[in-house]
């Protein structure tokens, strides 16, 4: 196991347990003691753990992960979601695209097809992975990039996205609720976020059921504004319920 897959473990532990020894993170990522000492101090270092006697405890319980230790979690269940997006875009669409893991993998499967489309993102490592491929046209807004997502955000961000029409949005989020509508932890991400939803004839929701039910801080958009939502299979009937009683159609992706 590399030290980023340790870390994303350590980080999805706590979240799940709110606080952990060295004893039981030891024994549950099968590494020594001392292994987990070192991953708590360089964890607290970066302000995502602290750390306490003998342990750590969970910085906050809905902390803003940095994209590169949120990309193991759920990733099957990521890689189906997109291919169930995937399977919602023609040749020629205008597609709309934030950032974060799971969008990501929609841009990689569609980025297999051969048929030309343009995407809009404001997703620094989407663009850059697919600026490469010679059938995608990339359009990328301005903004200041936020480390956390590589997202670029505030106010030079609107500009090119008040300047476009989308077909499809694909939207990516930290929680989406039936009552609160969709939501992220970055109040800055929001905001551009909320502008791609209403540049968008179609906006789809792409999101592992772990993420649904749950509200973040900053709103999005209104549950009215999501036509789709495509999740996973873990995903209740009770909450699928609760969504396609609002209007929204839910695809649970298998």
């Amino acid at each position: 196991m590399s030290r980023y897959d340790r870390w994303n473990a350590i980080l999805a532990l706590l979240a799940e347990e709110g606080r952990l020894t060295v004893e039981q993170a030891a024994e549950s990522l099968d590494v020594s003691t001392a292994t987990i000492r070192r991953d708590f101090d360089q964890l607290a270092q970066q302000q995502m753990l602290m750390r306490t006697r003998g342990g750590a405890v969970s910085q906050s319980v809905s902390y803003d992960l940095p994209l590169r230790y949120k990309t193991a979690r759920h990733a099957d269940e990521k890689h189906r979601i997109a291919a169930a997006a995937a399977e919602l875009v023609t040749p020629g669409s205008v597609i709309g695209m934030n950032g974060g893991t799971t969008t990501s993998e929609v841009a990689r499967v569609l980025a297999q097809r051969e048929s030309g489309f343009t995407i809009v993102t404001n997703a620094l490592n989407i663009a850059a992975e697919l600026a490469v491929r010679q059938h995608v046209k990339i359009v990328v807004t301005g903004g200041v990039a936020r480390p956390q997502s590589y997202e670029l955000i505030g106010p030079l961000a609107g500009g090119i996205l008040e300047q476009v029409t989308l077909d499809i949005a694909f939207l990516g989020v930290d929680a989406i609720d039936a009552e609160l509508g969709a939501s992220a932890h970055h109040e800055g991400e929001a905001s551009v976020n909320h502008l791609l939803v209403s540049r968008a004839a179609q906006v789809v929701v792409v999101a592992d059921s772990s993420k649904v039910g749950r509200r973040a801080f900053a709103r999005i958009c209104a549950l009215s504004d999501v036509d789709t939502l495509i999740t996973d299979e873990l995903l209740s009937d009770e909450l699928a319920a609760s969504f396609t009683e609002a209007g929204v159609k839910v695809i649970r992706a298998g």
